[in-house]
């Protein structure tokens, strides 16, 4: 098939994390005033890629594009069907770490197939805020790279960065203006995931008040940090469609945001697809929950029984965590221990379903 390399502005997303959201959000804010071709849901396989190459048409001023690269060379299979001008690695984390041979500079070399293949002169946007980044091959990249980022100076910087009641606040200078921003969903790494779309909106010469009518209407993928609020003050946070630990340790920090004036618990699957980081890996998930004043801890399924030792091990009392390998288990006991004013983080990978404890949750409470 004849490699597409099309001449309107073609974005490809990828990275470790926040791949859908910020597809979406960039999305968002061009379909403002341009009609636009998008991967739908999570499509980022590079035969997915291979498919939307027959679907995008003349009329399209804009191509925004998922590229999952969960394992060697589809960053060049996904380029030779479609050529991006535009690319955004979000973070390099430990998703998908043992196909890359639990180590983060092969993951970083892995995730720089992008760089390599997309076009020579190019935009690049990259996280300023992940020290893993710099692990990524930008060398000898000859087009333009721009930077995101809260905690790091940045091309495009979330400044005054506050969590609100309909979702996070925070500032953007762009041409010496301070620009205010809500997006609908919470976290400081959802507002890094907004930065990269105001950054290519911007330079793509998309105004403030589009880029903020984009971000109000962006529609928030299904179970990532879906906020339910039920009767008596309780609320689940709906993070349950993947996890790694750095998705993981953000959610958390929802949860502790989110979760101020009530109880917080934290029921946590295994992360899958760790490798030799398994134990490791669900052991900082302990380690962080510990350090965040989280009152009882779930873990579900065997791998996520390291958490319990990570938490442990920070000091966290074992008799506030309760380790299931049957969900039905722990559903039976959530009966028992949930009372009013609780906020509860449902997270998990996919292949753990952990969907069935969310709907659990809203099926026993929404009625009380």
């Amino acid at each position: 098939m004849k490699q597409i390399k099309p001449k309107v502005p073609t974005i490809a997303i990828t990275g470790s994390a926040g791949k859908t959201t910020t597809k979406e959000m960039i999305a968002s804010i061009l379909s403002t005033k341009w009609k636009i071709f998008k991967s739908e849901g999570n499509r980022n396989f590079a035969k997915s890629t291979k498919s939307h190459a027959k679907m995008i048409k003349p009329h399209h001023q804009a191509i925004v594009l998922e590229y999952g690269m969960g394992e060697g060379n589809t960053g060049k299979m996904h380029c030779s069907f479609i050529q991006p001008n535009i690319s955004v690695i979000t973070n390099i984390g430990s998703a998908h770490f043992g196909v890359f041979g639990n180590d983060i500079k092969l993951t970083a070399e892995k995730k720089s197939e992008l760089i390599q293949y997309m076009k020579a002169d190019g935009s690049l946007y990259i996280n300023n805020d992940d020290e893993n980044s710099k692990l990524l091959k930008t060398q000898d990249f000859k087009g333009r790279i721009y930077t995101v980022g809260i905690n790091t100076p940045s091309d495009f910087r979330g400044i005054n960065v506050k969590y609100s009641k309909k979702g996070m606040r925070f500032m953007v200078n762009l041409n010496g203006d301070l620009e205010d921003f809500l997006i609908p969903t919470f976290g400081y790494h959802n507002v890094v995931n907004a930065l990269f779309a105001i950054g290519i909106s911007h330079n793509l010469g998309f105004t403030p008040s589009e880029m903020r009518l984009g971000l109000k209407n962006y529609c928030l993928p299904s179970r990532r940090l879906m906020i339910h609020r039920l009767p008596n003050g309780l609320m689940i946070i709906d993070d349950s469609y993947s996890a790694n630990p750095e998705a993981t340790k953000a959610a958390i920090d929802v949860l502790v945001n989110l979760g101020k004036d009530k109880k917080r618990i934290a029921i946590i699957g295994s992360m899958l697809e760790l490798g030799e980081f398994t134990a490791e890996g669900h052991r900082e998930v302990g380690k962080y929950l510990a350090d965040k004043q989280i009152n009882k801890i779930f873990t579900y399924g065997d791998e996520a029984q390291w958490i319990r030792q990570g938490a442990m091990e920070a000091g966290f009392n074992p008799k506030n965590i309760f380790s299931f390998k049957d969900q039905d288990k722990i559903h039976r006991y959530i009966k028992r221990v949930v009372k009013p004013n609780t906020c509860i983080l449902v997270k998990g990978s996919k292949l753990m379903e952990m969907y069935k404890t969310v709907e659990f949750i809203k099926g026993n409470y929404s009625s009380r």
